[in-house]
């Protein structure tokens, strides 16, 4: 295995940049067990979080405004329907978590980029993607069965609506024969720019946030896949090797494993070429996620330096 242990300074700067943390506490000030209660509480907090923001969305414009914006109908109407399903599966979890003597976490205060009705589904596609990926990496923590198979019938609901979204934004609809599994601190990442504050009442979940890595549009070619070079951002922070020379990589996150590839750093970020998944392997296709590490061979919570950052690649 080769390993790079990162520098203090590096993660001290990691840390006062990582994205809404004083704010966030009352989510994961403690680290209890995972427990049935606790994952049911982590779906409940993606749940709120969708939920709000698909009521935002529908608050803020109407039909006549998404047809302006090239969604055709039915679109708005199935959205409305993602909307009710967002908020059936709130209904469903605080009920579930009551009935078992646990306390359920409550809506937090979001911050969500409503500024047009194409930046709003474009988050839609993005949350969606992460709720299945977030489902599907929890699955195998859940003990119950009957809590196993109500979050897969959860799960297979977010991938329709991911489907769904993603063909109208004439994106595959299905890019890939595998979805991604994703860790909790690797969920947390990717919704902690949305949330503000939460109620300082709510149960405590054991999640971190690591510094934010972002594939920024302007920054990186209109299609990516295999062989394209991207450059991966870290915004107001740099990551580098406690030796100042070792390699940093980037692992594109699969359900068959970790594919990696060297990343270069380079003025506010590192560049890295996509690699392409080994034989047998599930192709990195779609809605992907990469995260920075300094391990060639396997990440864990504790070798992951910054991410994932969320990049859309072409079969």
């Amino acid at each position: 295995m080769k390993s790079t242990l990162f520098s203090v300074a590096a993660f001290a700067a990691v840390a006062a940049a990582a994205p809404a943390k004083n704010n966030l506490l009352a989510i994961r000030q403690a680290a209890p067990a995972i427990t049935d209660a606790t994952i049911l509480n982590y779906a409940l907090t993606l749940e709120h979080l969708e939920d709000k923001f698909y009521r935002d969305v529908l608050d803020k414009f109407t039909e006549g405004d998404f047809e302006a914006s090239g969604f055709k109908a039915p679109f708005y109407a199935n959205l409305k329907t993602v909307s009710k399903d967002e908020q059936t599966h709130v209904s469903f979890l605080t009920a579930a978590l009551k009935a078992a003597g646990a306390t359920p976490v409550k809506e937090c205060t979001y911050d969500f980029d409503l500024s047009s009705v194409n930046k709003s589904i474009a988050t839609a596609s993005v949350l969606e993607g992460v709720g299945v990926s977030a489902y599907l990496g929890a699955a195998a923590d859940i003990m119950s069965k009957n809590y196993l198979t109500a979050a897969g019938s959860i799960l297979t609901v977010e991938s329709r609506h991911s489907a769904y979204i993603r063909d109208a934004l004439a994106q595959v609809p299905f890019p890939s024969p595998f979805d991604v599994p994703l860790r909790y601190n690797e969920v947390y990442t990717l919704a902690a720019p949305f949330i503000k504050s939460c109620p300082s009442d709510n149960p405590p979940l054991p999640v971190k946030a690591f510094p934010t890595l972002a594939f920024e549009a302007d920054k990186n070619p209109k299609t990516v896949s295999a062989g394209t070079k991207i450059t991966l951002s870290t915004p107001d922070y740099t990551v580098k090797a406690a030796d100042g020379k070792s390699q940093i990589y980037a692992a594109f996150i699969t359900v068959t494993g970790f594919v990696f590839a060297d990343a270069t750093p380079v003025d506010g970020g590192f560049t890295l070429t996509v690699p392409t998944a080994p034989e047998g392997g599930a192709p990195i296709t779609g809605q992907s996620y990469v995260v920075l590490t300094g391990c060639n061979t396997t990440v864990t919570d504790d070798t992951t330096a910054a991410g994932p950052a969320v990049v859309e690649i072409s079969p």
